[in-house]
């Protein structure tokens, strides 16, 4: 099968929208030009159970080529992800156990096809060619890198000079990663940008083994909800791609002006054209509020349907623009040390309750609600960055504009 190279310029245009490097962008442009489809990889360690919209920066890439007509491999990394990845870790990372592994895998399955085709779509198994190589082809393996470029890599060098120690066993990470490209036959590998050094090994790698060494594509981590760290559950800043569709438009509509062009970037499918047309709409006057329900729309639609996201909508505008929370309520604005506060404290800090006690007390008798949606665990956290209708009973409500000192 070939793909059609007309327009070249614009296809590498939007499928280097967003990236911080493209390594390199010629290599890329003679690929494409010789009309038989790539290979594009990506990678993701089966960590954790869940997919957030941090991860599908590099999914909807995948999509990208998939829509220029080439084909992506999206990769499971069962076995590396018993190894572990110490990329900007400061300490050896825990490994997970087969099951563990294996769950994660299964669940990564059934949400990827949301976004991508299946009948363009390869999904592999690290496993499939490192659970087989024998030591010595593993010490072959090794044998292919130093000591010295391992150490070049910032978070090793880092525990290095600290004395804290580094395990062997992390030096193979690397290399199993970017063996993965050798094992693929990849022509373009995505990654984050934290993952640079891994892609550059697996070009090296290629090269080793005669083979042409891949185009290198990273993107960005996606900021969370307050705007300022990288969309992470344990941080609480995440719209989850399984968030109902009400609290997903809501969370997305909660995210600054500024905010709202980078998700745009990063996870709309709408044309650069487009969002260049959308960009001027707003210089001449038109409200953010408008294009930020665009953005909403088409990301819960995406993983909800239309008719969802319509619902959602519908729910959002009651709730905020036509009066089922008070038009008129107080508007208040809260600082907040961390990504994001527990209610209990917010509770506190609003003067709605006078202890912790109290508020925990006033969550297990239902009479707390963020949003119109009743708060049932006293350990429930807010984003910095968000706005929130806070009510406790009848009485006590405030909008609530919450952010990050």
């Amino acid at each position: 099968m070939r793909i059609l190279v007309s327009g070249i310029d614009e296809q590498l245009s939007e499928l280097a929208r967003g990236a911080v490097d493209v390594i390199h962008l010629a290599d890329l442009r003679r690929r494409i030009e010789r009309g038989v489809p790539l290979r594009v990889k990506a990678g993701f360690d089966p960590t954790a159970p869940d997919l957030h919209l941090g991860h599908t920066v590099l999914i909807n890439k995948l999509r990208q080529f998939q829509q220029y007509g080439h084909d992506v491999i999206f990769l499971i990394g069962d076995f590396t992800g018993l190894i572990g990845d110490p990329t900007g870790k400061n300490a050896t990372r825990p490994r997970l156990n087969p099951e563990q592994v294996a769950a994660n895998a299964r669940t990564y399955q059934a949400q990827i096809f949301k976004i991508l085709d299946p009948q363009r779509t390869i999904v592999e198994f690290n496993s499939r060619w490192m659970g087989t190589m024998s030591a010595a082809g593993l010490i072959e393996l090794a044998a292919k890198h130093t000591v010295a470029r391992m150490l070049e890599r910032d978070d090793f060098q880092k525990r290095y000079k600290s004395g804290q120690p580094i395990a062997v066993h992390e030096f193979l990470y690397p290399l199993v990663q970017g063996y993965d490209s050798v094992a693929l036959r990849a022509d373009v590998e995505l990654g984050g940008t934290d993952q640079k050094f891994n892609l550059l090994v697996g070009r090296q790698l290629q090269e080793s083994f005669g083979q042409e060494p891949q185009v290198v594509l990273t993107m960005p981590l996606l900021e969370g909800l307050d705007g300022v760290q990288k969309m992470s559950k344990s941080l609480g800043n995440t719209i989850a791609i399984d968030d109902a569709p009400a609290e997903m438009f809501g969370k997305l509509m909660s995210i600054s002006d500024d905010l709202m062009w980078r998700y745009f970037e990063l996870l709309s499918f709408r044309p650069l054209r487009e969002l260049s047309e959308l960009r001027s709409a707003l210089a001449g006057g038109a409200n953010p509020r408008d294009a930020k329900i665009e953005l909403a729309l088409e990301i819960v639609t995406r993983f909800h349907g239309a008719e969802c996201a319509a619902e959602a909508q519908a729910h959002f505008a009651a709730r905020f623009q036509r009066g089922a929370a008070p038009v008129d309520v107080q508007e208040r604005v809260l600082s907040i040390d961390g990504a994001c506060a527990r209610v209990t404290s917010i509770l506190k800090e609003l003067r709605f309750v006078a202890s912790t006690s109290e508020a925990t007390r006033k969550i297990e008798e239902g009479a707390v609600r963020v949003d119109q949606q009743k708060i049932a665990d006293p350990r429930h956290e807010l984003a910095a960055g968000g706005t929130y209708v806070v009510s406790v009973g009848k009485r006590a409500i405030v909008k609530l504009h919450l952010q990050q000192r």
